[in-house]
């Protein structure tokens, strides 16, 4: 199986940081990046917040520099994180950008660069046996706030085996 290497945006942590699951992203990944622009958003939250207990104790080598941007990246207007994410995953091939912004999602496609969310992430999870159903991690997304229809989520526990 190929090396999963992943760039992660602040959403994917915060969202699976308050769901508690925020232990799937170094299970699931075999190399994992933070960009220091969206260390930062994270730190920058309630000091309870459990995404930010995490990067606060994550190994070094885990945080990367992002300081020069890519322009056509930097052309988008994207947040400085999504900005980050997609400049690293543009820099270094073979990395797949962790992230949920629908904008940046957009520009990812546009370079052809492979993305996956925090959806892909859990049920990536309950593919390699780390969830044993989905259905309680996306009620707990939902009562975190993150918005998803019905649709989607019926698409999603379909793609897990599950009911929709």
């Amino acid at each position: 199986m190929p090396e999963r290497r992943w760039v992660v945006n602040a959403s994917p942590l915060i969202l699976l940081g308050k769901i508690g699951r925020i232990d799937l992203l170094p299970a699931l990944a075999d190399v994992l990046r933070i960009p220091s622009g969206v260390a930062r958003e994270v730190a920058s939250g309630d000091p309870s917040d459990p995404a930010r207990c995490w990067i606060d104790s994550v190994p070094l080598d885990w945080l990367v520099d992002c300081s020069c941007m890519d322009a056509t990246v930097a052309a988008w207007n994207l947040g400085r994180g999504e900005t980050e994410v997609l400049t690293y995953a543009r820099a270094n091939a073979g990395f797949t950008a962790v992230i949920d912004d629908l904008q940046a999602r957009e520009c990812a496609y546009s370079l052809g660069l492979p993305i996956q969310g925090t959806l892909g992430v859990l049920l990536l999870a309950k593919k390699q046996g780390l969830l044993p159903r989905l259905r309680p991690a996306l009620n707990d997304l939902i009562a975190n706030d993150m918005r998803l229809g019905d649709a989607l989520i019926d698409r999603v526990l379909r793609l897990a085996g599950e009911d929709g």
